[in-house]
């Protein structure tokens, strides 16, 4: 019997891994850091909570969630929500909700209420991005002047050249790259709109539907995410995120622990 038992254990640990493909962005996924990033902590934390062991896998975002929708991973994180990943992922309760802000030089005077009132700035735009469904409207109408960039960094090394006037990012995002690849002479010429993109990007683990445990995976999840919340570990965990240019947060317009997938850009 003790036998049997010791050949069936290594099949029931390697049950509670779970395998999960992800990509670089600091500092909320990143292999440079020790915790693997805010986001990716959280995910890992949660896990743990509901009894799993999570192994992360980085490699391009856009491979990361082709794999997971072909069944190669468990899950994919972190990600916004949107109708096509809606259609081809099990989305999880919110990871956490991101700050997407519009940065341009100084010197601009970027004023604007809606979407439209950037119609006369050269937009930088990451193809893969969500942004949200309202944006990519616009973009496709011909009203919004977009510049494809390959990355953040590549875009914000593009407004100070002056070869685009704006850039959608995300706000800690934008903290982390300017800190680490710019000067402070370089940084200080940028600045940040107080204005969200919106209000409410929520991100999620996501996982492909057709795996056998993906159910139980999402409710596991969930339930160790719960606990994060009302335990104040995730709130300590996001406290961990500052930004060295003094670019104060935005109060979050929902709290995560009340917010299930919903449809954010």
């Amino acid at each position: 019997m003790l036998f049997v038992l010791a050949l069936l254990r290594p099949d029931m640990a390697a049950a509670r891994v779970v395998q999960i493909a992800t990509g670089e962005l600091p500092p909320y996924a990143t292999e440079s850091r020790a915790d693997k990033g805010v986001a990716l902590q959280i995910v890992r934390r949660a896990f743990a909570l509901a009894g799993h062991e999570v192994r992360f896998h980085f490699m391009p975002w856009s491979r990361a969630q082709l794999e997971t929708k072909a069944g190669l991973w468990d899950a994919s994180a972190y990600w916004g929500a949107s109708d096509q990943r809606r259609r081809d992922f099990l989305l999880s309760d919110t990871v956490l909700v991101e700050q997407w802000q519009l940065v341009s030089l100084r010197e601009i005077k970027l004023d604007w209420q809606r979407l439209e009132d950037l119609g006369s700035w050269r937009i930088g735009v990451i193809r893969d991005y969500t942004y949200t469904p309202e944006f990519w409207r616009l973009v496709q109408a011909g009203r919004l002047q977009t510049d494809n960039t390959t990355d953040d960094l590549a875009g914000l090394r593009k407004l100070l050249l002056r070869r685009i006037d704006v850039l959608p990012i995300e706000r800690n995002v934008a903290c982390d790259l300017l800190a680490r690849h710019f000067s402070p002479a370089e940084a200080a010429q940028l600045a940040i709109h107080p204005r969200l993109l919106t209000d409410s990007f929520t991100t999620h683990l996501l996982l492909p539907p057709q795996l056998p445990r993906s159910q139980v995976l999402l409710q596991d999840f969930n339930r160790g995410l719960r606990q994060l919340i009302s335990s104040g570990e995730h709130a300590r965990i996001m406290t961990s995120v500052s930004c060295p240019l003094g670019w104060a947060p935005r109060p979050a317009a929902q709290d995560p622990a009340a917010t299930g997938p919903r449809q954010t850009p």
